[in-house]
């Protein structure tokens, strides 16, 4: 699929500022130094919420998103975000101004952060003509990067290190089985169109001259040896340079070094999330990513 730029920077974004948030939900920090850590959280949080309307055909109605939380994982996202900022503000207000009202809102705030990046990553788990995406692991990795995340951004090395080991694993488990989910999933031509009984089935002629919507957002290439680099690129700025920083580097610098080679990591992982997606409507087409 096609990887859009606002919805690459609304997951990475919102993932690590939920992340960091539940770290300070749950520990806080108090005085100006809390206040400057939560408006980092919440800066980020929100910087990826705002980003995730630019994708939006018509992002004037990104509100009637909210009608729809039966059914609709991005409702419910859009609903728990919501729900856990507010949550989360009195816990920051306590914090910053010494009020001390104990951690129960940062409590149910970190809980609510957690929920809330599981609705972001079921918006892609749940979609059966994505099968790359339909797939425990797309949560797994959604939740290790904002676990992950936010211990690298507050320059945690005790629990750091170990969530960078996870999330490696997990990055290698989604690469290694995605490639063939595809074809597992029991999808081609002759499914698509429902012709299967008479035989094999090819395009004879495209169904029209020029591109369209379709062919442009749900069917897009990377060649392999792309595909392998950015994997790279990937696994060295999000796990193994943080991981690096977090051990040798003293001081606040290891944070700021983790934190940014990390988010490096976390975009090149997020545009191969989408550009390596494969939407079954390409059978239609007589096309497969390549």
């Amino acid at each position: 699929m096609h990887p859009a730029p606002s919805v690459i920077v609304f997951t990475v974004l919102s993932g690590m500022g939920f992340g960091f948030l539940a770290l300070m939900g749950l520990f806080g920090a108090s005085g100006w130094t809390g206040f400057a850590l939560w408006a980092l959280g919440y800066g980020l949080a929100v910087a990826g919420l705002v980003a995730s309307t630019f994708h939006l055909g018509n992002p004037q109605r990104a509100l009637l998103a909210f009608t729809q939380w039966r059914t609709s994982w991005l409702s419910r996202e859009g609903w728990a975000s919501v729900v856990t900022l507010g949550l989360l503000a009195p816990q920051a207000l306590s914090d910053w101004l010494g009020f001390g009202w104990g951690r129960g809102f940062g409590i149910a705030g970190a809980v609510g952060c957690v929920a809330t990046v599981f609705c972001t990553s079921m918006i892609y788990a749940q979609l059966r003509s994505v099968p790359r995406w339909h797939h425990w692991t797309t949560p797994a990795v959604f939740l290790a990067f904002a676990v992950a995340g936010g211990l690298v951004l507050a320059g945690n090395a005790v629990f750091g290190l170990p969530a960078l080991c996870v999330l490696g694993v997990l990055m290698a488990v989604q690469w290694q089985g995605g490639a063939g989910r595809f074809a597992a999933a029991g999808s081609s031509m002759e499914t698509a169109t429902g012709l299967g009984r008479i035989g094999r089935v090819s395009v004879f002629e495209q169904p029209h001259t020029g591109g369209n919507y379709l062919m442009r957002e749900m069917i897009f290439s990377v060649g392999r040896k792309h595909a392998a680099r950015v994997r790279m690129i990937a696994m060295v700025a999000a796990v193994m340079l943080p991981a690096l920083a977090l051990a040798f580097v003293p001081g606040p610098a290891a944070g700021v070094l983790a934190a940014g080679a990390h988010l490096l990591g976390a975009l090149a992982h997020r545009w191969l999330f989408f550009a390596e997606a494969e939407h079954v409507v390409g059978l239609y087409y007589g096309r497969r990513a390549g």
